[in-house]
């Protein structure tokens, strides 16, 4: 049997790395072996910082209805324990944006809240 010489795949794949290194300072976009390392480690930090996002939105989310609840006379925990109490079930995310955007209904929210 003939024996197979890997060329044009190898060509691909170094190709393939160099493409994702477009745009790195010095040899890391221009050496196969250095972009290799670079791309590798990019990739990892994309991977972690698709999850810090999560993170830090919630953080945000959170921060900007703790504003909000200060200025309806209470504080962030004793909120989302009045909704829960009530039953009502609003993401942090949609609590942020009423907050921001609808005041009076975030602000019957926090009565809602107060009572129960």
């Amino acid at each position: 049997m003939a024996r197979v010489k890997g060329a044009m795949m190898a060509r691909k794949r170094r190709n393939k790395t160099l493409k994702l290194a477009k745009g790195y300072w010095g040899a890391k976009s221009k050496h196969f072996k250095m972009a290799n390392e670079q791309v590798m480690k990019s990739l990892t930090y994309a991977y972690v910082g698709r999850r810090l996002k999560k993170r830090d939105f919630r953080q945000l989310w959170i921060t900007r209805i703790s504003a909000a609840c200060k200025q309806n006379g209470m504080n962030y925990s004793t909120f989302m324990h009045g909704l829960k109490v009530a039953g009502i079930q609003i993401n942090r995310k949609m609590l942020s944006e009423m907050a921001i955007n609808d005041a009076v209904a975030f602000t019957a929210l926090c009565d809602i809240a107060k009572k129960a």
